[in-house]
């Protein structure tokens, strides 16, 4: 994404406010879900907004205009004011990706009427691509079911609790090893990540956008 700082930043520009865009949404989805289960962290925190500023983190903002993968401010929540702990934080986890495709699929609908040739809006498609790409991208890469990613969190949610602490302590142990290999550049310039989440999110943008070309 830098590379069009330079060579086209009108694009650059685009792609900058679409990631502004996904981030916050996601965070806001963590943060609302965990204040409707019961935990007013997030509340105290000032996280219930949509405010960007409230919800960037500088290092998964730096990944994602970079390679395109990345992550927001961790919400944090406490687990003592859920009812299930162990389902709640997967619920709460899962908000996130979830409100990304939920944004993209709104936005994907909006692109198509936009394409129609008897739509004036045909220009309002060109905008709204890049932060369905950003927001199926985001949602895909953090459901990988590792540590501090929202994936970890649902995984442990959905398995029984002895196996789940088991887990849980594995990705609290090497979560953050395996994170970093995952975005790690290789020398054909791309990374793990990519080559593990590309099938899933072109499938995702084939149905979504089929007339545009997937990464």
């Amino acid at each position: 994404m830098l590379s069009y700082l330079l060579s086209d930043p009108i694009i650059f520009l685009v792609s900058v406010v679409a990631l502004l865009v996904a981030i916050t949404v996601h965070e806001f989805a963590h943060a609302f879900a965990a204040d409707r289960l019961g935990d007013p962290t997030p509340r105290l925190q000032g996280r219930l907004t949509l405010n960007p500023l409230a919800h960037l983190d500088p290092i998964g903002t730096l990944m994602l205009l970079i390679v395109r993968f990345g992550w927001g401010k961790p919400v944090q929540f406490d687990p003592y004011n859920l009812k299930n702990p162990k389902k709640d934080a997967a619920i709460i986890s899962l908000a996130g990706p979830a409100s990304n495709l939920i944004l993209a699929t709104i936005l994907a609908i909006i692109v198509r009427l936009a394409q129609s040739p008897f739509s004036p809006f045909i220009l309002l498609s060109n905008l709204l691509t890049p932060l369905i790409f950003l927001n199926v991208a985001l949602a895909v890469f953090n459901l990988i079911p590792i540590h501090p990613l929202d994936g970890g969190k649902i995984l442990v949610g959905l398995l029984p609790t002895s196996d789940a602490l088991k887990v849980n302590k594995l990705l609290d142990q090497y979560g953050t090893i395996l994170l970093i290999a995952l975005v790690f550049p290789l020398p054909t310039g791309s990374n793990l990540a990519y080559t593990i989440t590309s099938p899933l999110i072109n499938l995702i943008l084939g149905i979504l956008i089929p007339s545009v070309k997937t990464i």
